[in-house]
């Protein structure tokens, strides 16, 4: 068992004292008798949506179904052409396909994770009808230049915030625009206690058909407008979501302390690259994710020394069978993303982090990256 596991959610609930609020809630939405589209879901939709600085959410059954349905709701649909980031998570590429519509990947920006904004114009044909740009790892895209490509080009914009509940870009909360889907997985910033998802929004109508569509199509019950889908939040994880939201911000902030801490012990390491922060951006780190062009040894030195870690991702997507031989990528290749899904690695991190793990942490990779200086990188 790691003396540092990449992220214990018994943990979190434990050291940060909300698994009593935890179960009280479900226990609360258990004697209730309602739990779907009940009041739990309508008080965590108004809650989440204040916090976001913005007028409406509304809660589906996942992130991936979040993505989908504001898709269709903007009225993407087959024969048309989705601009989304080389390096994501699958389900950014998997909720554009779902719609018929063809995922268009746009290289990260040198040295980072994020798309390459300088490179969205490259990116447009008449077929391209919207980009969905990922505020990955807690870092928020620079919406600034999305906006301005996609109003030049009369594209909509869904921001995918899956990673960055409470991140803000020029002092404005990721979630205050037209289009942003959240996922409330276990394992995200703010998460549920089963999978689950969100749209917030500025737009009246945008919300009304959201609601519509993930409710069978259906405002009145037996009646159904148009082909809609079962995605609806239930209430015991509208509640304890609702239960967790106030404690959001306290534990985003004690992620960036355990990110300030790596970049500190790090700074010196040879080899090694540590994310940066843009100046106009809060970070909530969902993710600590470094570069190494030695990550297998050091992974393997980290597990040794009781350090888990992760790989976001190990594959890019447009190398995975899902995708692979579709002829998705431009003809200059995707070379940064193939880079990236060589090279990076997840440190734990998390509002449940003691200083002494956090002090396991930078040790055992301190002490795998010195030793391994001398070393040859291993062939292939």
């Amino acid at each position: 068992m790691n003396k540092v596991p990449f992220f214990d959610l018994q943990e979190l609930h434990a050291a940060t004292g909300t698994q009593e609020e935890i179960d009280a809630a479900v226990l609360r939405v258990s004697r209730s008798g309602r739990y779907i589209l009940g009041r739990e879901l309508e008080a965590f939709e108004a809650a989440f949506a204040a916090y976001c600085e913005n007028a409406y959410c509304v809660a589906t059954g996942s992130g991936l179904a979040a993505l989908e349905l504001t898709l269709r709701a903007l009225g993407v649909g087959p024969g048309d052409e989705v601009i989304v980031p080389a390096h994501t998570f699958v389900g950014t590429w998997l909720a554009v396909s779902s719609t018929g519509a063809r995922p268009v990947p746009v290289e990260p920006g040198e040295g980072s994770f994020l798309i390459d904004t300088d490179l969205l114009e490259a990116a447009v044909t008449p077929r391209t009808r919207a980009v969905v740009p990922v505020h990955l790892y807690g870092h928020p895209v620079d919406l600034d230049a999305v906006e301005r490509f996609a109003d030049r080009h009369g594209l909509v914009v869904l921001e995918d915030a899956a990673q960055a509940h409470g991140a803000r870009h020029r002092g404005r909360r990721v979630g205050s625009g037209r289009a942003v889907a959240f996922s409330f997985y276990p394992g995200k910033n703010l998460g549920a206690l089963g999978d689950g998802g969100a749209v917030v929004t500025d737009d009246p109508e945008l919300a009304d058909r959201l609601r519509l569509l993930r409710n069978y199509g259906s405002r009145e019950k037996y009646v159904h407008q148009e082909q809609g889908a079962n995605s609806r939040l239930d209430e015991i994880q509208a509640a304890v979501l609702a239960t967790k939201l106030p404690h959001l911000d306290a534990w985003n902030e004690r992620r960036r302390i355990v990110a300030r801490r790596y970049a500190e012990a790090f700074a010196d390491l040879p080899g090694l690259v540590t994310p940066e922060v843009a100046p106009w951006a809060e970070h909530v780190w969902h993710q600590y994710v470094l570069r190494t062009p030695r990550r297998e040894p050091l992974r393997q030195r980290l597990a040794e020394a009781g350090v888990g870690t992760l790989i976001h991702y190990p594959v890019a997507i447009h190398r995975m069978p899902a995708y692979a031989g579709q002829g998705l990528e431009p003809a200059t290749g995707l070379p940064r993303t193939e880079r990236l899904a060589d090279e990076v690695l997840s440190l734990p991190i998390g509002p449940q982090l003691p200083d002494h793990a956090i002090d396991l942490v930078v040790d055992a990779v301190r002490t795998a990256v010195l030793d391994s200086i001398n070393t040859p990188v291993p062939p292939g």
